[in-house]
């Protein structure tokens, strides 16, 4: 595993170096911004953390789906609706301050993992594939919470396309001002300790994993595995949902129209960089927020185009996957 992620991080790397030299006029201080931008002052380096947070929550929901054998391709449009909800809560309960707050952040996810869970159902009920479930219910979902955002629940006061802003007792504690972190960090590397946990130390947990790596000898085995497929893509949803109550709650405070784009898949490529691992789940989400931040810093201060962030988003991608796709052969060949 730790060879893995070393050899995904340094191909990376060296695909961003040759990309700067034969994209960039100034090379050497493209790499400087790249590099050592986001570590510059407590602003850059707080907001890269705070966008690891939400990649970190979406990968364990991605692995959480994959120990049970299942795909989750949804996830943007769970942490759309995890957000939307946790937002109109939010907005409903304002005066119950903290004791809203929490209630917010479990409906959304709730309701993020409702929608999940029903591709679950369908693939323990009728085998239906939860790759296209999933992909389909999310990209449904987007657009009828884009026609609420910029509808009835449209925010008059403001020049984005985005609701009203949650009251000021329901956000999370900013933890390194002047950035946008905050506790919603501790909170995500606790889930990531109790994903962990649940996954490798639970009955539950081991059925789970069973029921994924072999089906039909966990069926023998007593193992419900119908209801640990829908269970596992519930959780899954749950912790895709709870990345868009963390992002309502401590650094948009509103569901601004389509920011979840791109969430989903940031959250599967971590997932695969850290080969479904809870715990590596974390450096690889650091790491892709690394990447992502150099590369907004260094387009600012040497006109390098942001787009090289997504060709190494691209390359770690393909890498991961092919991986994934070699150990899955190598399994059956063992078998």
């Amino acid at each position: 595993m730790k060879r893995q992620v070393i050899f995904l991080f340094s191909a990376s790397l060296l695909a961003l170096v040759l990309l700067v030299f034969l994209l960039s006029d100034m090379p050497f201080r493209a790499l400087y911004f790249f590099f050592l931008g986001p570590f510059r002052n407590l602003f850059s380096f707080g907001n890269m953390l705070n966008a690891a947070v939400p990649l970190i929550f979406g990968a364990l929901g991605v692995t959480v789906a994959m120990k049970a054998g299942s795909f989750n391709l949804g996830g943007e449009g769970q942490v759309y609706l995890g957000a939307f909800i946790t937002t109109i809560v939010a907005l409903a309960l304002w005066k119950l301050g903290v004791i809203g707050m929490i209630i917010a952040a479990l409906c959304g996810a709730v309701a993020s993992a409702i929608l999940s869970a029903f591709s679950g159902f369908c693939k323990a009920k009728w085998n239906t594939n939860e790759l296209v479930t999933t992909f389909l219910l999310s990209c449904a979902v987007i657009p009828i919470i884009n026609y609420l955002v910029s509808g009835h629940f449209l925010d008059p006061e403001t020049s984005l396309i985005s609701t009203k802003k949650i009251a000021e007792t329901m956000c999370l504690p900013l933890i390194l001002k002047p950035s946008s972190l905050n506790t919603g960090f501790f909170l995500v590397l606790i889930f990531v300790f109790i994903v962990n946990y649940f996954l490798t130390r639970t009955r539950t947990g081991y059925e789970i994993r069973m029921t994924g790596n072999n089906e039909l000898f966990a069926r023998y085995g007593g193992i419900n595995t119908k209801f640990n497929t829908i269970l596992s893509m519930a959780i899954s949803g749950g912790l895709y949902g709870l990345a868009g109550s963390i992002a309502v709650l401590g650094t948009y405070h509103a569901v601004i129209k389509e920011f979840s784009a791109g969430l989903g898949w940031s959250g599967l490529t971590v997932a695969l960089i850290a080969g479904f691992s809870p715990v590596a789940v974390i450096p690889c989400a650091l790491f892709l927020a690394w990447i992502n931040a150099g590369a907004r810093i260094a387009m600012q201060n040497t006109g390098l185009t942001y787009e090289i962030a997504y060709i190494v988003q691209a390359v770690l991608f393909f890498l991961s996957t092919s991986l994934v796709i070699k150990n899955i052969f190598e399994r059956r060949k063992m078998g």
